[in-house]
């Protein structure tokens, strides 16, 4: 029940008061990266796999600038982000937009956390399990280690998810993540450059 129905609706009406409650925050600091990211916007979209690998575009707001070299080419990622950047992906404020994800029924508040459509054809079929309930904007992973433990781990602790959902999971997942962004624990913004290859054994 609370699986397939009241997980849902949950989502639904409590990320819809909480946006009517943030939103003028959440547009003070879209125009404040606006203009702190050089007209590069204040939004970054990119697609990932949802609920049965279904693909969607997860919204976050943009840390870094377009700036690119002489050559046409885009600085590094070390050069290109802001101080406003590095602010909001420390606090994790640049998660906050996928509460329209959540809203949309592409997301989750607690799952699995969506990862990159060319990770896709990496998975294992156990590891592939993660996608049967829709991905989250924190779960079980990111309150167990986050960046501090392996891929192999992650998906475990994923699937676990997946086998375990229950409202009160749900719940001390919530809890567990408001201490750790508090303690800004465990947190890596370069964590999805690592390929997820490496603990399949593919180069």
């Amino acid at each position: 029940m609370y699986k397939h129905f009241l997980k849902r609706l949950i989502d639904f009406l409590l990320v819809l008061c909480v946006l009517l409650v943030i939103w003028p925050v959440l547009l003070l600091i879209a125009v404040w990266l606006h203009f702190a990211n050089k007209g590069a916007g204040a939004f970054f979209l990119q697609e990932r796999p949802g609920l049965h690998g279904r693909i969607f575009k997860v919204i976050k707001f943009k840390s870094m600038t377009d700036e690119r070299d002489a050559e046409g080419n885009l600085l590094p990622n070390e050069q290109r982000i802001t101080k406003v950047g590095a602010f909001i992906r420390k606090t994790s404020i640049d998660e906050l937009p996928q509460l329209f994800n959540v809203l949309k029924g592409d997301m989750a508040l607690i799952g699995p956390r969506p990862l990159r459509v060319d990770y896709l054809p990496l998975y294992s079929p156990v590891q592939a399990r993660r996608h049967e309930v829709r991905p989250g904007i924190t779960g079980w992973a990111q309150v167990n280690g986050r960046n501090a433990i392996s891929w192999t781990k992650k998906f475990e602790l994923d699937v676990w998810y997946v086998d375990h959902l229950s409202f009160s999971l749900d719940l001390k997942i919530v809890y567990l993540t408001v201490l750790k962004v508090l303690k800004r624990a465990d947190i890596n913004s370069s964590a999805e450059k690592i390929g997820i290859e490496k603990f399949n054994g593919h180069n």
